[in-house]
């Protein structure tokens, strides 16, 4: 291992200590890490552009570089041992060349820890048709479809197929037989290996993200064929999930789109983390559960009508919205009322809503502009001093 590889695990480990999710490293800059959403400095240190590019050659294979320095850019995993494995990219700036790398949680976790609402559960328990999880980037996306993904080993005796970039969580055998599937490493891209999916005996396929025209194509043809399906998108509400995959075909299509999209569709999971009064993040999460009501407003291009219907399925069904699933984390104390109206998808809605709470369940918090401590690398290099 050389001096540079030594120098990026030692940003890594202490990341992993501090609980942090990803570590910034950029040409001219200090090292950054995000911790419970807000990033902060590691130290005081500048890393040059020397150092970056000697990281890169340390790290990377040969080939990677190149590809790296043709591409201006390359996503890879990275992996230190049995300590930690992280979704990793580099990419050339103005200053030089910069790395983004996210830890992949070793542990799954199983549903029950989670705390999502019950009907969650039931999504492990389908046996056709299309599950969506979507949100923006971190925020829980992988985490969920894992525990989701480990119910099902658990309890059920099936072919799972999962085709990511890079793989994530590693899915023992259980109960299923599970083959997982990285492109770039085990498959030239998503709608390859989708297509021969389809040739290998599966009953579920989780695709780690829809991001173009063809993969959609084929992942509502595999639902549609007796095929259980697992995806995301980076969109933040049901109605935008379901706007966003028909847009992406064009005008003559979209009616045949909709029509498979409204027949498949089982579910949308649709996440965001909100900071909590304690310092940590708090999942609140909007919740499509179909139905024959869902089904007909899809199929008739109703969609404004669905937050209505997620709304008024709540006791029936467990569907939610977003700002319903917000509201109950803040009647339960854990966010303050500003954070609940910054977050809300209808800020006025909400504050209606909270006039009818009381105002003993409003919590007052006065973070001031205090400062979080991060960690010392100070103290660690006055020790070898």
């Amino acid at each position: 291992m050389g001096e540079m590889e030594k120098y990026l695990q030692m940003y890594l480990k202490s990341m992993l200590k501090n609980s942090g999710s990803d570590l910034h490293l950029k040409s001219t800059a200090v090292p950054r890490v995000r911790i419970h959403g807000v990033l902060k400095a590691m130290g005081k240190d500048v890393v040059t552009a020397t150092m970056m590019e000697n990281i890169a050659k340390e790290i990377l294979t040969p080939d990677q570089y190149t590809k790296l320095v043709a591409d201006k850019q390359l996503d890879f995993s990275y992996v230190i041992g049995t300590e930690g494995r992280f979704r990793a990219n580099f990419f050339y700036q103005m200053q030089g060349l910069s790395s983004v790398m996210r830890v992949i949680p070793v542990d799954i976790l199983p549903l029950e820890k989670l705390k999502l609402p019950p009907v969650v559960d039931t999504f492990a328990d389908i046996s056709r048709g299309l599950v969506l999880v979507t949100g923006v980037t971190g925020s829980g996306k992988s985490t969920t479809l894992a525990a989701i993904i480990d119910r099902i080993n658990s309890t059920q005796q099936k072919h799972i197929i999962t085709v990511e970039d890079p793989v994530e969580f590693v899915h023992p055998d259980k109960k299923c037989l599970i083959n997982q599937r990285g492109v770039g490493e085990d498959t030239h891209s998503f709608a390859d290996a989708l297509k021969a999916a389809l040739r290998e005996d599966p009953d579920i396929i989780l695709v780690g993200e829809m991001r173009d025209m063809e993969t959609i194509d084929i992942a509502l043809h595999a639902a549609n064929t007796g095929h259980l399906v697992f995806s995301t998108l980076h969109t933040l509400d049901a109605k935008e999930t379901i706007d966003r995959i028909i847009g992406t075909f064009p005008a003559e299509e979209q009616p045949r789109i909709r029509t498979s999209l409204a027949s498949v569709i089982e579910g949308i999971l649709s996440q965001r983390l909100i900071p909590t009064i304690d310092g940590g993040r708090v999942a609140g999460i909007e919740i499509l559960k179909k139905t024959a009501r869902i089904e007909q407003l899809i199929m008739e291009d109703r969609d404004a009508e669905i937050p209505d219907a997620l709304a008024e399925g709540k006791e029936i069904y467990g569907t939610q919205t977003f700002d319903q699933a917000l509201l109950d984390i803040f009647d339960q104390k854990k966010i303050t009322r500003e954070m609940a109206l910054e977050y809300a998808t209808n800020p006025s809605d909400m504050k209606l809503k909270m006039a009818g709470v009381g105002k003993g369940a409003i919590v007052q918090e006065d973070r001031g502009d205090k400062e979080v401590e991060v960690f010392g690398f100070k103290d660690e290099d006055e020790d070898k001093k």
